[in-house]
């Protein structure tokens, strides 16, 4: 009869494993106790089966840690990217002379229509107070010559206001589509490294899957072995 060298005591007939015989992960987990175990050594088939399940466990709990490290990886990159999807408002406004506010606020005004209705009723309150209430002596009579000018100066004066405010509001797209492609762009890389690393996960866990059919079907073999032998 043969002597285990896990526990140095006799091996029933028919129930032996020699080391050769062994799966190389499980082989290896046997070494980690007895460094000293060889292919040449025998174990009995419940020791073999305690070391399957051992090994058994390692690998699911080997694959729960990787999940979790997935899972770490993940929200480090939602952290990360606040980096970059802060308000970039700040940035926007910072270094805005005085000139340049005041463009935006004329032309801001000038755009509503607030200054419509109010432009349109000085237009008539002029026209009216000369043709009615002055109509003796207009300071500005028919065909209103003095609101013909104030309208071409303002115009005039209005134009290049309202060019300054879109030159400010190009300068503003222009901070914003940068700020949009570098978050793209981060968003891009971490997708990337992500999908990478799933990828990396599932070869790792499906190796590990056939490695798991091959114990079950060591245990399936085993088990016919001892009903034949009954």
């Amino acid at each position: 009869m043969k002597t285990s060298y896990i526990s140095s005591k006799e091996i029933r007939e028919g129930e032996e494993v020699c080391g050769h015989d062994i799966r190389a992960g499980i082989f290896n987990l046997i070494q980690e106790g007895f460094p000293g175990f060889n292919q040449e050594h025998f174990i009995s088939l419940n020791e073999l089966n305690q070391y399957r399940r051992l090994y058994l466990t390692s690998f699911i709990s080997q694959g729960k840690g990787e999940l979790e490290i997935i899972d770490l990886d993940v929200m480090d990159a939602i952290k990360n990217n606040s980096i970059l999807s802060e308000n970039i408002q700040d940035e926007i406004e910072s270094d805005v002379s005085i000139g340049e506010k005041l463009a935006d606020q004329v032309a801001s005004f000038g755009g509503s229509w607030t200054f419509i209705l109010v432009f349109f009723s000085f237009i008539v309150v002029w026209i009216c107070v000369n043709i009615w209430f002055l109509s003796i002596s207009p300071f500005d009579p028919y065909p209103f010559i003095l609101l013909n000018l104030i309208l071409s100066c303002l115009a005039a004066i209005q134009a290049p206001i309202i060019m300054m405010s879109q030159n400010r509001q190009e300068q503003k797209d222009r901070i914003r589509a940068e700020h949009d492609y570098k978050i793209n762009l981060k968003a891009e890389l971490e997708i990337k490294l992500l999908s990478e690393k799933i990828d990396h996960l599932l070869v790792n866990q499906n190796k590990k899957l056939l490695e798991i059919q091959e114990l079950q079907t060591d245990y399936l073999e085993d088990l016919m072995n001892v009903l034949k032998k009954k």
